[in-house]
């Protein structure tokens, strides 16, 4: 990794907490990229935007500012938006991208018009027939929130008459609610660092999680989930699933960094993206500094390389003076 100098970055806004349903992730994901950052001499400062408004952010003066938010309001294209406006460059990918991933239902559009594999899926709505989901998905499936991530609002349904349930749980969370066929098999996340031609692959993690349940719970609180790095596949597999995941990073017009989950079919071995996260957590249960820690790269290391490729959407440069 090229030597940064962390004088260079000049006064740093590490954003955490905000107002999504994530709000206590983030703020253990901010707390650690603020410590990390500090320990390595960078000027780094907390700023909360659940608690504190966007004009007070401007008059913080940051030369850039690492997002270490999760979910709405700092993961879906709004922030973003707000920092192109204030001219102050941040970590992970711009407005368009940040939003497309967000949302599940563009994400898969977009990787099924790439031609990458992802499960079938349907928009739900209240009147949603379940007949003709079952027909179409088959059970097991998935419903959830389209634009939440950690699996709020997530349920796995194996019987038609448990679709009005689950279409009112993630309703709770979220509008537009989808459901998504059930893949069976390994379950494997993948960091991603860099953009364009220069975005690579972190080794492959397999997750193991009590009785294949890895939800909010298993993935932030307990020690009972199990997590492999190197993932144990075979090397020629986990290189196509790395190029296939940077190919979707790119699809969606990522940068930055990201993290992309990804099953692998028991039945025939096939690959298939889940979701991307534009703004992976940094916790102490997170996976992106785990993989980057086999990659030969340890947490602050991470974040120090995180912050200084932090930059403003290219449209929005400008000659342009008031």
């Amino acid at each position: 990794m090229n030597t940064i100098n962390v004088q260079e970055l000049g006064k740093v806004g590490v954003l955490f907490g905000g107002r999504s349903s994530e709000r206590e992730v983030s703020i253990m994901s901010g707390s650690g990229v603020l410590a990390a950052l500090q320990s390595l001499g960078v000027d780094a400062h907390a700023f909360d935007p659940g608690l504190r408004s966007l004009a007070e952010l401007a008059g913080e003066k940051f030369d850039r500012v690492f997002i270490a938010l999760h979910g709405r309001y700092g993961e879906d294209g709004s922030l973003q938006g707000a920092l192109e406006q204030l001219g102050i460059p941040y970590t992970g990918s711009g407005v368009l991208a940040s939003a497309l991933a967000m949302d599940k239902a563009m994400t898969k559009r977009i990787w099924m018009a790439e031609g990458l594999a992802t499960p079938k899926f349907m928009q739900l709505t209240a009147t949603s027939d379940p007949a003709a989901v079952v027909e179409f998905l088959q059970l097991p499936l998935i419903v959830k929130p389209a634009h939440e991530g950690s699996t709020m609002g997530l349920t796995k349904v194996t019987a038609a008459d448990q679709l009005p349930a689950a279409y009112a749980l993630a309703a709770r969370f979220d509008s537009a609610v989808i459901a998504e066929q059930f893949i069976d098999g390994i379950e494997l996340t993948c960091a991603i660092l860099g953009k364009d031609a220069d975005a690579v692959a972190f080794p492959l993690i397999r997750i193991v999680a009590p009785d294949a349940n890895y939800d909010y719970q298993h993935k932030y609180f307990t020690n009972d989930t199990q997590y492999f790095c190197p993932a144990g596949i075979p090397e020629q597999q986990e290189a196509e699933i790395r190029a296939m995941v940077v190919a979707s990073y790119r699809a969606l017009g990522c940068r930055g960094w990201g993290r992309a989950d990804v099953m692998v079919r028991a039945s025939d071995n096939e690959p298939f993206l889940l979701e991307m996260n534009t703004s992976p957590g940094m916790t102490g249960h997170s996976l992106v500094p785990m993989a980057a820690k086999v990659a030969g790269l340890d947490y602050a290391q991470l974040c120090l390389k995180i912050v200084s490729m932090a930059e403003l959407d290219l449209h929005a440069t400008s000659d342009w003076k008031p």
